[in-house]
């Protein structure tokens, strides 16, 4: 038996037999046309790409009724690179120049694109690459003819293992046959991740080095929760996962009993349970779920998905959705979190080496006002319709706040003049995501009217290691005695200057986590809509008294190690159900 980690994208335990998936990769060998052929080339091409415009054109609507907005919007984005004339003329670009098929110009000028991409070093590009190679593959196909891919005849129980897989294939899977897979390449938020979610199948990525262990047929469990996969396992490990699977279901019943409950802690302490959302219908997810509004609108996507900058109508028409499904609750938007984004980088003349240190979130809001503008209009435009307030992404400096004050109150201005309608009293807060923000958090609550301590970030950028980065994936914890003193110190300071603070990591899903920031002060988590019912499961589970000694405890400890082992353990004993089938490392 072997047990090799990744990185888990979607949760589940499942049991079944390898199919080896070599992917898409192909040599398209560089053959040469006449010049009296060119022409007829450039219209196998146009067929090519109006063939593969219908095919993702349905993938797009089976994604809107199977999968949900986040996955469809992957192939609207898909759809958009083939609309752009500017890729089919550098195709048929090449074709002429070269006097080549146009079979090989396709395949180069993706490749390259796809390389310029690579070359960047940067895990936040992946999704971009894979965009490239999936659209490439389907060119290619429409072109040259292919047979039945061989995920197509996957049998029962078949758990595909690949170097790396495409949205397209992952969302070709027959569920029926095909229960979950694993990847050597691939990052927690590339495109095959997100539709792996979608899907709800099981899925493990950044293994790294599976393939060359592992063989046709053999038996294999795949732990979408802890990231953990067992080659050859042994009855013992069988029967272990079995326990785990059936323990699991049970737990997912229990947890939806209380969706609708109060989260309130066994010694009668409240705690606010919200929503992280990407797009405005997911405000329904979070309501069904549980949750009492909306902690963090990441409004990325409005920008990300489209052919353009969004419009202030654009804007407002998202925000007005919010609105109006959040029916009076929290809605939290945060503005633009740009910057280190594939698509701005894209855009740039020279992309930055490290986008991650530099011109980012607000710091690229600020560079870009007249952007900026259109989004603070939008809002405070919203905000006369209902209870919003606005967010700030990876503030640094006390200069960065007072400089949205003063744009704000500029656009406040104009709308005044314009005799347009805003709450004038609306509430600005800020991210708290670098130790430089955790250091003097006293100094910030003065300046705005709630934090959030996004614990993503602040982990990433206290321990310098890029979270989505399956190389060093191993270092990001959470629970690093730097980050959880950084939490403690930024929670007292928000006490002593009356500022509402929450969390809106995903770490606070976790039970262990949830229990360790209770235990610091903490009173609102905001977390996904699916996290939200365990997450109150937890929450009505503990005192507070518990939590606070055990903050203490892990506090006094000096390695992630014993704190994550410490915090597993006290929480595996008053929500045992809810580690079904996790390691007890």
């Amino acid at each position: 038996m072997v047990v090799v980690k990744g990185l888990p994208v979607s949760g589940g335990i499942v049991i079944g037999k390898v199919m080896l998936v070599d992917g898409d990769d192909v040599r398209v060998p560089r053959r040469g046309v006449e010049a009296g052929q060119v022409a007829q080339e450039e219209q196998r091409l146009d067929k090519a790409f109006a063939d593969a415009m219908d095919e993702v054109g349905k993938l797009h609507e089976k994604a809107q009724k199977e999968m949900g907005k986040e996955a469809a919007e992957i192939f609207r984005s898909h759809q958009t690179m083939l609309k752009d004339p500017w890729l089919a003329g550098q195709i048929k670009k090449t074709i002429r120049a070269e006097l080549v098929t146009a079979e090989y110009a396709s395949y180069a000028t993706l490749t390259a694109l796809a390389n310029q991409f690579r070359a960047m070093k940067n895990a936040s590009f992946s999704s971009k690459v894979n965009d490239i190679d999936d659209l490439s593959h389907r060119l290619h196909r429409f072109l040259v003819g292919q047979q039945k891919a061989r995920i197509t005849q996957a049998g029962p129980n078949t758990i595909v293992v690949a170097k790396d897989l495409t949205p397209s294939q992952t969302a070709g899977f027959d569920r029926s046959k095909i229960i979950g897979f694993v990847t050597d390449l691939g990052g927690m938020t590339s495109h095959t991740a997100i539709i792996a979610k979608a899907l709800e199948i099981p899925a493990v990525v950044g293994v790294q080095t599976l393939l060359q262990r592992v063989t046709d047929g053999a038996a294999i469990i795949v732990d979408g929760d802890t990231g953990s996969v067992t080659l050859h396992p042994t009855p013992e490990a069988i029967a272990d996962a079995k326990r785990a699977i059936e323990q699991r279901k049970l737990y997912r019943i229990s947890v939806g009993e209380v969706a609708n409950l109060p989260s309130i802690t066994l010694d009668g302490t409240k705690v606010s349970v919200v929503g992280n959302i990407e797009l405005p219908d997911e405000v329904e997810k979070v309501l069904k779920a549980g949750g009492e509004g909306v902690g963090l609108y990441r409004t990325e996507y409005l920008y990300l998905t489209s052919d353009h900058e969004p419009t202030e109508e654009e804007h407002f028409a998202a925000y007005k959705r919010c609105v109006k499904l959040s029916a009076g609750r929290e809605l939290v938007i945060r503005t633009f979190d740009l910057g280190a984004d594939k698509l701005t980088q894209a855009m740039e003349e020279t992309p930055e080496r490290n986008p991650f240190l530099g011109n980012r979130s607000i710091r690229y809001c600020l560079k870009n006002p007249a952007m900026f503008k259109r989004q603070l209009r939008a809002i405070l435009r919203a905000s006369a319709l209902g209870p919003i307030k606005i967010m700030l992404p990876l503030v640094s400096s006390v200069g960065e706040i007072r400089q949205t004050k003063f744009i704000l109150n500029d656009v406040m201005e104009e709308l005044s003049e314009d005799r347009v309608k805003f709450d004038a009293s609306i509430k600005l807060g800020m991210m708290v995501e670098v130790p430089s923000v955790a250091l003097l958090a006293d100094t910030f609550a003065r300046e705005v009217d709630f934090f959030s301590i996004g614990t993503n970030d602040l982990t990433q950028y206290t321990l310098a290691v890029d979270r989505i980065n399956e190389r060093v994936a191993h270092l990001y914890q959470p629970a690093h005695p730097a980050v959880i003193k950084l939490i403690r110190d930024v929670t007292r300071a928000a006490r002593r200057r009356n500022t509402p603070i929450s969390c809106c990591g995903e770490a606070a899903a976790e039970p262990e986590y949830a229990m360790l920031l209770l235990g610091l002060g903490l009173r609102t988590l905001s977390v996904s809509s699916s996290s939200i019912p365990s997450l109150k499961r937890f929450i009505r589970s503990v005192t507070i008294e518990q939590c606070e000694r055990i903050a203490r405890q892990a506090l006094s400890l000096d390695s992630d190690a014993a704190i994550t082992t410490l915090l597993r353990d006290r929480a595996r004993k008053i929500v045992p159900e809810a580690f079904s089938g996790r390691s007890a490392e």
